[in-house]
């Protein structure tokens, strides 16, 4: 099994693990847990009360057990096969904290900050763990794993690159400003949490629709275009309280009154990239959030200077940069050897 490679995205709400063929990136099969890093970091402080067990090794238990399942489903042994873990992991509440690496931060992974965990008897794999990245103002963890991914993928030249920004949609989303193969700057959108917050915790949620909205009606698509239209013109603090005289005075029902909030917070995210004119644009976006940002992209008169990568390629980015960041550890693993 040395051509296989055990990639983990361990987020702070959720849990995945691979079994990557590290040759052709193909995903041999998977598992998904919500037991993402700050439930393992929480229930681990309750047990440490009673029995002392240390912070790694309850984290490789969790992992073990997860490992145990993907064997099960696919009826493979996995032990000494190498698992390689990005995201919140390297945080404070997570395997071990590891320092962030600091800007310019290289897109082929080569100054990525990396802590290895050699095998152990009851845990038969060696673990390489990456951190994330800090700017003077700004962190991010798991991004720049994708990041890396991305940019060895053939679907972007190095000329794109040259002087872009990367647009990665989510909770919390990163603008991420690359120049010349390096990642010299990002900042940090709260849009996510400040879309759950507005429609699910304030006055606002009385006036919004949240549930069964897997589909969306041409009037409800409208309805988010007004959102994206209504941010070019108004102060967002103000302009949020326009959803709740939309339902008040009965101008949107509350899932098109959804679908304007979105598009509201959408639009008040993207609309400094107007002036960011001599940057190529790149939207990077997973599956739920593609065609909003598609379409919020397009009413503010950015898509023509946009590159689109598809849901399905930002789905893999971070196993392309895990195997990138592999094959880098492997080289120099080799190199000390000798």
């Amino acid at each position: 099994m040395k051509n296989y490679l055990l990639c983990c995205d361990w987020g702070t709400s959720t849990f995945r693990l691979q079994l990557v063929n590290i040759v052709d990136q193909q995903v041999i099969g998977e598992v998904h847990s919500p037991d993402g890093i700050s439930k393992t970091f929480n229930a681990w402080k309750k047990e440490e009360i009673t029995s002392g067990n240390s912070r790694d090794k309850f984290f490789r238990q969790r992992l073990s057990k997860q490992i145990d399942l993907l064997s099960s489903k696919l009826s493979i042994e996995l032990d000494n096969i190498p698992i390689v873990i990005s995201g919140m992991a390297s945080s404070s509440i997570g395997l071990k904290e590891v320092p962030y690496a600091i800007l310019p931060f290289l897109m082929d992974g080569s100054n990525a900050s990396i802590v290895h965990f050699n095998s152990h008897e009851d845990f038969p794999h060696h673990i390489i763990l990456i951190s994330g990245v800090r700017s003077e103002t700004d962190v991010m963890r798991g991004e720049e794993t994708q990041l890396i991914g991305l940019a060895s993928s053939p679907y972007l030249s190095k000329n794109t690159l040259k002087v872009s920004i990367l647009i990665f949609p989510g909770t919390h989303s990163k603008h991420v400003v690359l120049c010349d193969d390096q990642l010299i700057d990002f900042q940090t959108f709260m849009t996510g949490e400040i879309f759950d917050l507005m429609a699910n915790h304030s006055i606002l949620k009385q006036s919004v629709e949240t549930k069964g909205l897997n589909e969306y009606s041409k009037n409800e698509l409208d309805a988010f275009k007004l959102g994206v239209e209504k941010s070019k013109s108004a102060n967002v603090l103000n302009s949020l309280f326009t959803v709740r005289t939309n339902q008040l005075f009965d101008k949107l029902n509350k899932k098109q009154n959804f679908l304007f909030l979105s598009g509201l917070l959408i639009g008040a995210e993207l609309s400094h990239l107007h002036q960011k004119m001599g940057c190529q644009l790149i939207l990077c976006s997973g599956t739920k959030l593609y065609e909003f940002y598609k379409l919020a992209f397009e009413e503010l008169d950015l898509l023509k200077r946009t590159i689109l990568i598809s849901d399905e390629l930002v789905d893999k980015a971070a196993i392309a940069g895990q195997i990138k960041i592999f094959q880098n550890e492997s080289l120099k693993l080799k190199g000390q050897s000798l």
